[in-house]
């Protein structure tokens, strides 16, 4: 079978302080000054979806809600807007993640995409219901970005997991 994923290697399973440290940089990079331009992902949201793709037992929808509140309180915005936009990626993610495993990354980011459409919907429907101006169709150019990262940051946050390539004969595995 032509184009399926060429890797092999084993992952070993995921330590949970790595995934505190990815979703504490990744709110980190969000509170960058750098965030308020239009083309900045967030860093925030494609890291709590990878993680609900891959390991979704251990990063649940509270991690989402939590993040997505920290997020409200650092851009200044109505009190759940990234709240209600994180749970329901996190939801649709957890939801994909059988069926995008079976992908390689770039079929998996076409799965992304209207994930992150959705939450910057969201966030732009809840901000013009508490009476702010439509910020312009350019807001939509994070979800593309967004969703052309998603090989790279998956790539980034599985090595820690990979295995090393040496191997021993004496173990099949």
């Amino acid at each position: 079978m032509q184009g399926t994923h060429k890797s092999s290697r084993i992952l070993q399973p995921v330590r949970p302080w790595f995934i505190v440290f990815s979703l504490f940089l990744a709110l980190l990079l969000n509170m960058l000054p750098t965030r308020q331009w239009p083309f900045m992902p967030d860093w925030v949201l494609l890291t709590l979806c990878f993680w609900h793709v891959r390991e979704w037992r251990k990063v649940g929808m509270g991690w989402a809600f939590t993040l997505g509140l920290a997020m409200d309180v650092a851009d200044g915005a109505a009190l759940g807007q990234h709240a209600l936009a994180y749970v329901l990626v996190a939801y649709g993610a957890t939801a994909l993640s059988r069926r995008m495993l079976w992908f390689p990354l770039s079929p998996q980011a076409l799965h992304v995409l209207p994930l992150m459409l959705l939450a910057q919907a969201v966030q732009l429907l809840l901000r013009i219901m508490a009476g702010g101006d439509f910020p312009g169709w350019s807001q939509f150019i994070s979800p593309l970005i967004s969703t052309l990262l998603w090989g790279p940051v998956s790539l980034l946050l599985l090595l820690p997991q990979y295995q090393p390539v040496e191997r021993d004969e004496n173990r099949p595995l």
